[in-house]
Formats: C-alpha cells, structure tokens, sequence
C-alpha cells in the first residue's frame, strides 16, 4: 500500500518516497500481539499536562520515553527517561539496518480508546535536527494518520495504520506538513504507537 486515500474522494494522492516510506506487514501478527500486551501492561506511562489557550490540560493520551538520550514534552519538560528493553532495542536495530538509519530513543504514545488523539503538528524541534527520520510502529487498533499542508489546510490526506506496521516520516515532512490522530465518534480498543529518534545533543 503505497497510497493514501483523500478525505471524502474515492481519489488518492501519492506521496514521494522521500517523504514516507511504509510497510503495512513489518511486525507479524504474533509479534506485534506480544509486544502489544507487554508495553500496555508494563511500560512507564505517564500523563502530562500542556498549555491550551492560557490553561493547563492534561493531554489525551498517555506517554512514555525510552533510549540513551533525554527528551522532552509539551512546554519543553524534560521527560522520565527509561533505558531501552531488550525488545525495544531490538525493533531500533532492525529499523536502523532495514532503513540506514539512527535512533538514540523511542517515545510511546498509549490511545486508551476513540476520546485519545493528538492535535495536528510538525516534529519540527531542533533536538530532532532539520529534516529528522522518525520510525512509526503501530500496535492495536487501527488509526488514521492525517495529513495536511502546513500552507494549505484544503489539502487533507489520511492514511491508516493497522497493527503491526511500520511508517517512516523523513525529508521534508516536518517543514511542509502536518499530521494529528484525530478522535472518533467510533468506539476504538487501545492502540500503542512507538515513534524511533535521534535526540541532538543540545
């Protein structure tokens, strides 16, 4: 799968290869149903608060940090930095050979059920350096990934990740677009979404 569909066509729109890359079969059913339950039961999750039209809110998901390095949440908070578990390391090994490619730390993002999102945004910080390869693995329920120009909000695209696959954000992505888990009217299970870094030293 190669495509993404546009919202409400029956069209669809390519993006190029140096943007994204995606593999809807990268984790086995197997694999990705035991990596699953492991990280729901036993990864240090954690809500954060961030600032919204002048008030403070509690972010509709949950999060965890893992890797060598420190990273950092909403109003630049230092994160509780975990060391990389054996399966963890692993999955950034084997993304680091099939793709040439670096990572230094994992963020975990835990969707309990459809009132979960994340607003649209670009990982555009300078930690993550000016054209960063970000490594997506979904796990769980299938949720769409929306895409939308960062000039141009018309143009809207989504894509949807299904568990046990891989999408590779790279090039120019972050400079030019945007992308958000939107919430659902449909009720949805939990869904676990692993996203590979390279954390700059700053």
């Amino acid at each position: 799968m190669n495509q993404l569909s546009l919202f409400d066509t029956e069209a669809f729109y390519e993006f190029p290869k140096d943007l994204l890359e995606y593999r809807e079969h990268f984790l086995s059913k197997e694999q990705a149903d035991q990596l699953k339950d492991k990280l729901l039961n036993t990864a240090s999750w954690e809500q954060r608060t961030q600032k919204m039209y002048d008030k403070m809110i509690l972010t509709p998901r949950l999060t965890a940090w893992y890797g060598d390095s420190k990273d950092y949440g909403a109003q630049e908070k230092e994160r509780a930095r975990n060391p990389w578990t054996p399966e963890l390391f692993l999955l950034k090994e084997r993304i680091e050979k099939e793709f040439n490619c670096k990572f230094n730390g994992v963020l975990l993002n835990l969707y309990r059920d459809h009132n979960d999102s994340v607003a649209w945004h670009r990982d555009k910080e300078s930690r993550y350096g000016k054209r960063p390869v970000i490594a997506s693995i979904s796990l769980g329920q299938t949720r769409n990934l929306d895409f939308r120009k960062k000039d141009h909000h018309a143009s809207k695209y989504s894509l949807p990740l299904p568990h046990g696959s891989l999408l590779i954000m790279k090039g120019d992505l972050q400079e030019n677009w945007e992308h958000r888990i939107a919430k659902s009217i449909i009720p949805m299970k939990e869904r676990i979404n692993l996203t590979f870094r390279l954390v700059l030293d700053s």
